[in-house]
């Protein structure tokens, strides 16, 4: 029985953290087994709020291919890509957008959202309003019968499933309609107790440093009601203590937890343990990580073999698109 095939894809707005481990590459990682994977650099999608500095770009695609290489990403068992190479992603787009209806562009959530989070920008463009016809051609030109996201990132989806089967009404069905894969994810906050993400500084890397890392833990917020060493602290409420339950062992958790309620640990001492449990898990990630930096042949190589395994099915699909829609 052939495996079904998943696709996601990531934009090269900066490195990848953990926030990005937890939220996508861990299960993408647990997949790889069950399903045909193409996973891809949405570079085409970062122009969409980052079109006014498009330098960065290039070093983020390396930068984020040796992360999941690094993490584990098997180009053996996965389709690796760069959006942009496989140029039929933008044809269909074109042919797509003939049929989007603008209102289900406006009513996008995410079209919300990103309006009022990145207020430093001038997000009034089409191709941010016609961002999500972009993601329905990225999704469809594969195939794919399933896409891996999070329960909160279910509803954006549903309008690649609208736009695919509105193309299937009008000229035959041409793309299988992609299910929800939902995926469990560990929520992890930034060190200021936002969502951790690059654009509030508040992240930790998966390419720092020992010394960053160590850096950052000690920036970290914790319980806030706990101003100094003697008073007693809440766990619950404290960000530090819910990295402990990610990264320390269970035993270190067990003890800390009690110790921290009658203050008998300091803040300070529970970042550092913290920090070094921090630094020894996400060690060999860091070994893959410096081999890739000093072989970076052996990653364009593993990109070039994605990029033509990409486009010989995208290129197959735009043929019987083609011919649906007799253009």
């Amino acid at each position: 029985m052939a495996k079904k095939r998943i696709l996601s894809g990531m934009r090269p707005t900066g490195p990848l953290h953990l926030g990005n481990l937890h939220g996508a590459l861990a299960n993408w990682k647990s997949m790889q087994d069950d399903y045909e994977c193409f996973f891809f650099i949405a570079d085409w999608h970062a122009l969409t709020s980052d079109y006014e500095a498009t330098a960065p770009i290039q070093g983020y695609i390396m930068d984020i291919f040796m992360d999941w290489l690094s993490v584990g990403i098997s180009p053996d068992k996965c389709t690796l890509f760069v959006q942009s190479h496989i140029k039929e992603h933008a044809e269909l787009f074109l042919l797509l957008s003939m049929i989007t209806p603008l209102p289900w562009l406006e009513r996008n959530p995410t079209y919300k959202e990103q309006i009022a989070e990145l207020k430093n920008k001038d997000l009034s463009t089409f191709g941010f309003l016609g961002y999500p016809v972009l993601q329905a051609a990225d999704i469809i030109i594969y195939k794919a019968n399933g896409v891996p996201v999070g329960i909160d990132q279910a509803p954006h989806l549903e309008l690649t499933r609208e736009i695919a089967r509105r193309f299937n009404h009008f000229y035959g069905d041409v793309f299988p309609i992609p299910d929800t894969v939902l995926t469990e994810t560990s929520k992890i906050l930034g060190i200021d107790r936002r969502k951790m993400s690059k654009s509030y500084n508040n992240a930790i890397f998966l390419s720092d440093s020992p010394e960053d890392i160590r850096k950052r833990v000690g920036e970290m917020i914790t319980d806030p009601q706990r101003a100094r060493r003697r008073d007693p602290g809440d766990p619950a409420v404290c960000n530090v203590f819910s990295f402990h339950q990610l990264y320390s062992d269970k035993e270190t958790v067990e003890r800390i937890e009690p110790e921290c309620r009658e203050a008998e640990i300091g803040c300070v001492e529970c970042k550092r343990l913290m920090a070094e449990n921090l630094i020894q898990v996400l060690e060999p990630i860091s070994e893959k990580r410096f081999y890739y930096e000093a072989h970076p042949d052996t990653v364009r190589a593993i990109v070039e073999d994605g990029d033509q395994r990409a486009k010989a099915v995208a290129r197959q699909t735009m043929e019987e698109v083609r011919e649906a829609v007799k253009i």
